[in-house]
């Protein structure tokens, strides 16, 4: 198996640390809001990746974050007079309901920044005692970046030429740096905002020490794998190299995942395009499992375009594949006992191949692409050669294409049908709920709705109504 490492800027064979056991650390979401469609990219990637690896019988340890500690969340509980931890525990809740619409499954630990401040604290206090960190004069401790002497090592970068660039960037405490290049990881409290005793000021973490401490607890001093979207690698993953490795003295990962930017109709993502995208707006249109299909599409590395006419065809994708597994669930009932026959068990062989034609291209750095073209050759040879097939050959084949379907969490079973009086009757047991202040019972009504993929539309003429 091989993986492009960022590092190296090459594809690398992959050893684990530790043989038979891979441990991934996978950077989450900062919770403010509902999760948008380019958070979804990194979720699935990485997701589908576990689940090979797990294919391929690697024990993983897959640890990835929700940072519940920062200015977006701090700004959005001012703006509703709610306490931030209000804020971060409801989208903590949406988010992985998303995560379960995209068939993500939950990480071995979904750890959270604010439960971790004393990990925080060891950390920052040994960098400080290594001479790798300082206290300026209002209690900011910044990272000694160019006593790293690795520094840029990740996003190839040299600190010269990165001097000017972080003038742009606005600190607390900013005049206390020793170089613009150094970065903060603990500031002083602001008016209003959470904070934590520490040995140099009441306040909170810089963003980027919170993963290095995460990382160390869950897995350990040296990890396989350390991922995420490609704009994490300056300055997030950069930094978080220097504290590690600075803290530790050793190589924090062997190997840095990291997804392509995903746009939208050509262009980049931007609330001020009107072109932004939350996954619980996908879900109103669109089964999610279209969405990860969709996301599967391209390699990860690859730039993806979204746009509705690609949804489109990404849902039609699906639908063969669908179509394909029911084919071959009514063959398999419908077929005879016995032993294959010399025709059958020549298109099995077919069938193995394309099997292995499908790990080639998920050990060729987790080609999805090419995979997903195997399982459409695979679909194929099953509608062109299950007629009057026996139940052995029928079953191969469907368990086959349901295994390689399921590595990349594609759920080939159809949601089942729910008839107009269910929906109708739902709908009124809502409305009553409503009208009791029961909200929690009409959310979970809705809900349970759009998870059979109807979406309720509430207008001035009442409840309306569709399919999504």
């Amino acid at each position: 198996m091989k993986i492009y490492n960022t590092l190296s800027k090459r594809k690398e064979e992959f050893v684990p640390v530790e043989p038979g056991k891979v441990k991934m650390y996978v950077c989450g979401p900062t919770v403010y809001n509902f999760i948008h469609i380019g958070n979804a990219r990194p979720m699935i990637v990485f997701d589908t990746v576990r689940r090979y690896f797990e294919y391929k019988g690697y024990e993983v340890n897959y640890v990835s974050n929700f940072t519940d500690v920062d200015d977006k969340i701090i700004k959005k509980a001012i703006e509703e007079g709610v306490d931030a931890d209000a804020i971060s525990k409801r989208y903590i809740a949406e988010c992985k309901k998303d995560m379960e619409g995209m068939n993500v499954k939950p990480a071995t630990k979904h750890p959270l920044a604010t439960e971790e401040i004393c990990g925080m604290l060891d950390m920052i206090s040994m960098l400080i005692e290594k001479g790798y960190a300082y206290v300026a004069g209002d209690g900011t401790v910044y990272f000694r970046v160019r006593r790293f002497k690795d520094y840029g090592k990740l996003s190839h970068k040299n600190l010269d030429e990165l001097q000017s660039g972080f003038r742009e960037i606005k600190v607390t405490g900013e005049e206390g740096k020793e170089d613009p290049n150094d970065f903060v990881l603990w500031k002083p409290k602001k008016e209003g905002e959470p904070y934590w005793e520490s040995p140099w000021c009441e306040g909170r973490p810089g963003w980027h020490i919170e993963c290095s401490v995460m990382a160390k607890r869950y897995l350990g001093e040296e990890i396989d794998i350390h991922a995420g979207g490609e704009d994490l690698i300056f300055p997030h993953h950069e930094n978080e190299i220097a504290q590690s490795e600075a803290a530790n003295g050793k190589t924090f990962a062997k190997y840095w995942m990291h997804n392509a930017f995903l746009n939208i109709d050509n262009k980049k993502m931007s609330k001020s395009l009107g072109n932004f995208f939350t996954v619980r707006e996908i879900s109103e249109k669109y089964d999610l499992q279209v969405l990860r299909f969709f996301m599967l599409s391209a390699h990860y590395r690859s730039p993806l375009n979204f746009s509705a006419e690609l949804m489109e065809a990404s849902k039609n994708g699906l639908d063969r594949i669908l179509t394909g597994v029911e084919k071959l669930k009514e063959a398999w009932e419908k077929g005879a006992e016995g032993a294959l026959s010399a025709e059958e068990a020549e298109n099995k062989k077919k069938a193995l191949e394309l099997v292995e034609k499908y790990e080639r291209a998920m050990d060729d750095d987790f080609n999805t692409a090419d995979a997903i073209s195997a399982v459409f050759e695979l679909v194929k040879l099953g509608n062109s050669t299950t007629e009057g097939a026996s139940r052995a050959y029928a079953g191969f084949l469907k368990e086959t294409l349901v295994h390689l379907c399921d590595v990349m969490g594609i759920l080939t079973e159809r949601r089942e049908e729910i008839l107009d009086s269910e929906i109708e009757d739902m709908i009124a047991q809502r409305q009553a709920a409503r009208k009791e202040k029961n909200f929690a019972l009409a959310d979970a009504i809705r809900e349970k709705l759009l998870a059979q993929g109807i979406v309720l539309e509430d207008t001035r003429e009442g409840v309306k109504w569709r399919q999504a």
